[in-house]
């Protein structure tokens, strides 16, 4: 058994490559082999966002506080709340924050496939986000 203990971590920015606005990200559990999960705790402000994305073996988003949306590409724009659980399939192209308003905290879970949980595209724009 193995305790993370909450503060041992330090917490990172969300980095402008990947993500609109502001952003922090706190480690919950890394990838410890032969697993391949990791999670984190997601906090946007309002605004903040996700690039676009893929995962190679899916995500799972729990959201922990407040009020945000999410978008697989060619879908609409959908609200999530407070206990709302999304699951992007393997490859599907999406992003994920806060609403306009409202900050949004959720847990991010997902697994490696070769080492890379993550495949980082073009940011939402303004336009895009706006489309609701």
């Amino acid at each position: 058994m193995k305790i993370q203990q909450i503060g041992s971590q330090p917490p990172a920015t969300g980095p402008s490559e990947w993500f609109t606005g502001k952003v922090r990200i706190d480690p919950l559990f890394p990838v410890t082999p032969p697993a391949r999960a990791a999670g984190n705790a997601v906090t946007f402000e309002p605004g903040a966002r996700t690039a676009w994305h893929t995962h190679p073996l899916g995500q799972i988003l729990i959201v922990t506080f407040g009020h945000g949306f999410a978008q697989r590409e060619g879908g609409p724009i959908e609200e999530i709340r407070f206990r709302d659980v999304v699951w992007f399939e393997p490859g599907e192209k999406h992003w994920h924050g806060a609403s306009p308003t409202t900050t949004m905290t959720h847990f991010a879970i997902q697994e490696s496939l070769d080492g890379k949980a993550v495949d980082w595209m073009e940011k939402v724009s303004e336009k895009e986000y706006r489309r609701r």
